[in-house]
């Protein structure tokens, strides 16, 4: 019981010191952001008037977050477009800053990871017909969210 307490008081300072060392560590959205402090059990107008000073402070940028989770996104879990944009979109960004956000992936390696991914995936896959083989890359090109048209360019090199 003493612990939810703790929590309910904690001061707006406090509860701002927080956010901004959540910030620090890298970059946040608004809507983690103010999830973050929801969860220390603040006030809605509380959360709004930090969120706001953070905003203003530059702690928090929807467009350097979407930069940084894009370009990270692809780079380390090789996601594609279509997989980022929805995960943007999830975490309340909008429509102008997801595309700030892709402009991150250089458009010859995006097509090179792809090529790479399917090709990696082709030398594993050795069961099931061509057609069944085909679809098994396409499906795996699509969950990691790759654009279908790209994914049928590079089977149709890989299975001519």
């Amino acid at each position: 019981m003493e612990k939810a307490n703790k929590k309910k008081d904690l001061s707006a300072k406090e509860a701002y010191q927080k956010a901004t060392a959540f910030c620090a560590y890298q970059e946040r959205s608004v809507q983690e952001v103010k999830d973050k402090l929801y969860s220390l059990e603040l006030e809605e107008e509380v959360v709004e008037a930090i969120v706001e000073q953070l905003v203003e402070e530059k702690f928090i940028s929807q467009e350097r977050f979407a930069k940084a989770f894009a370009g990270g996104k692809f780079r380390l879990k090789k996601w594609g477009r279509n997989k980022i944009r929805m995960e943007l979109k999830m975490r309340g960004l909008t429509d102008a800053q997801i595309r700030l956000g892709l402009q991150e992936i250089d458009p010859d390696l995006y097509e090179r990871i792809l090529f790479d991914l399917l090709e990696k995936k082709h030398t594993l896959e050795k069961t099931g017909s061509e057609m069944e083989r085909k679809h098994k890359l396409l499906r795996f090109g699509l969950s990691k969210g790759y654009e279908q048209d790209m994914i049928w360019d590079v089977i149709n090199v890989l299975i001519p």
